[in-house]
């Protein structure tokens, strides 16, 4: 066990003894533009939006913690909050650079559609800076770019840990985040933000603000996660905390107007579109979720209504700056219907998916995917503007996305399973991880 958490802390050091030495290059001109051209209102609200998007990953332990049983409350929050160490980290070294990096993929027609970045375009944050990105960001520093696309990778794998939250090793969630982030966000990410992406660019697949790159990739991989895992030894438990989940709901929901106005990236009228089909998707998931609840018999609870709202979160996220403002209740109406049923449904409930995330956030990003496809696009491309175009390559890209991460999700889990252990034990299950993996619990 020593071996593991020594390589564990000697791939953490080599970052600041690498960067110590490391040299900066003189960023390449032609890609940059100059501090004329940056806009201060751009920067202002971007600076913002970035810290409402880093809210999210706090706001999402909370949501996640009340959610466990007491016993692995701490632990549940802390794989969460780890997130913001582990892939910041990562980020800067190499995961901006694979995602964001000069293309590496595919040469269709002659244009090189990429699949993943440079690795080494952009290492230790080399060229990133003050100037204005021409490609990526042309109104702010290239630095703040880099920065608010950072968080969007921080909170990802954090959406996965609900899936299999109390019976997971600590120290192979740590190394699962790190390849994770490498082999699957990143080359997501470049492909559907970079402007020669291969899914953006060649497929001409919209997501505006991650649903596919985020939601679909995060819940998938949490599916594969609870079915490799298995069922705990007790599926059944009682939410510790109730407010912490309505806690974690209202800072998820304040920090997602960052997530979504904030990929306009501009002060500007997409982004005020955005933060209305944002809020307004959320409010009617959440009233058709407790309302479908009732209908079916269960009660209306506090808890259902803060996954309902979390739920029109995901499912506006791809279409926030594409669609109208009277859409976004059909969105937020029939995304939060069909996840309601994928989450009672039995065949789910038998995986022992422990926080439903496949359930909201896999289903969610689909239903957001296909609604995009339904209703965005120019006249003539979107199906609801009388073409065919966006539908036919988002169902595609869609099939593909989904096999690609539920994939390598599992590959992720049997590969690292087999250098480091990623299951508790029976008895550290038992008396739960906050003490079996922390020494900590919630009443010292």
């Amino acid at each position: 066990m020593k071996f593991k958490w020594k390589v564990a802390f000697l791939i953490t050091i080599a970052a600041p003894v690498i960067g110590l030495f490391w040299k900066q290059s003189q960023p390449i001109l032609e890609n940059f533009g100059t501090e004329d051209q940056l806009n201060y209102a751009d920067i202002a609200w971007l600076l913002t939006a970035s810290c409402l998007v880093l809210l999210m990953t706090p706001g999402l332990s909370l949501f996640y913690g009340g959610m466990v049983g007491k016993k692995n409350l701490i632990s549940t929050m802390l794989q969460s909050f780890i997130s913001l160490g582990v892939v910041t980290m990562l980020w800067v070294v190499v995961g901006f650079s694979l995602a964001f990096g000069d293309p590496i993929g595919i040469t269709i027609d002659g244009v090189k559609y990429g699949i993943f970045g440079n690795p080494f375009q952009y290492m230790f944050f080399d060229q990133v800076a003050e100037l204005p990105h021409k490609q990526l960001g042309a109104s702010i520093p290239f630095i703040l770019f880099a920065l608010f696309q950072m968080k969007f990778a921080v909170i990802t794998p954090a959406i996965i840990t609900g899936s299999f939250a109390e019976r997971v090793r600590f120290i192979g969630y740590l190394f699962f985040i790190g390849i994770f982030c490498v082999f699957v966000y990143a080359p997501l990410a470049h492909m559907v933000w970079h402007p020669n992406g291969l899914i953006g660019s060649y497929f001409g697949v919209l997501d505006f603000a991650g649903g596919t790159v985020v939601h679909i990739s995060a819940g998938l991989a949490s599916l594969a996660g609870a079915i490799f895992l298995g069922k705990r030894k007790k599926p059944h438990h009682e939410p510790s905390n109730i407010t912490y989940v309505l806690l974690g709901t209202g800072m998820l929901w304040f920090g997602w107007f960052g997530f979504n106005a904030g990929s306009s990236l501009a002060a500007n009228g997409t982004a005020a579109l955005a933060f209305a089909t944002t809020t307004i998707c959320s409010a009617t998931a959440m009233m058709t979720w407790v309302l479908f609840d009732r209908i079916q018999g269960r009660k209306i609870s506090a808890l259902q209504a803060c996954i309902g709202a979390v739920v029109g979160l995901v499912v506006v996220t791809p279409a926030a700056g594409y669609i109208t403002v009277p859409q976004s209740f059909f969105f937020g109406a029939i995304g939060a219907v069909v996840s309601n049923l994928a989450m009672h449904a039995k065949s789910l409930k038998k995986m022992d998916d422990t926080l439903d995330v496949f359930a909201c956030h896999g289903i969610g990003g689909i239903m957001g995917m296909i609604l995009t496809a339904i209703f965005a696009g120019k006249e003539g491309s979107s199906l609801m503007n009388g073409g065919w175009a966006v539908f036919g390559s988002h169902m595609v890209v869609l099939v593909g996305v989904c096999v690609f991460s539920f994939g390598m999700g599992y590959l992720i889990f049997f590969l690292l399973n087999k250098f480091v252990t990623l299951r508790v034990r029976e008895e550290y299950e038992e008396i739960g991880l906050d003490i079996s993996q922390h020494g900590e619990s919630i009443g010292q």
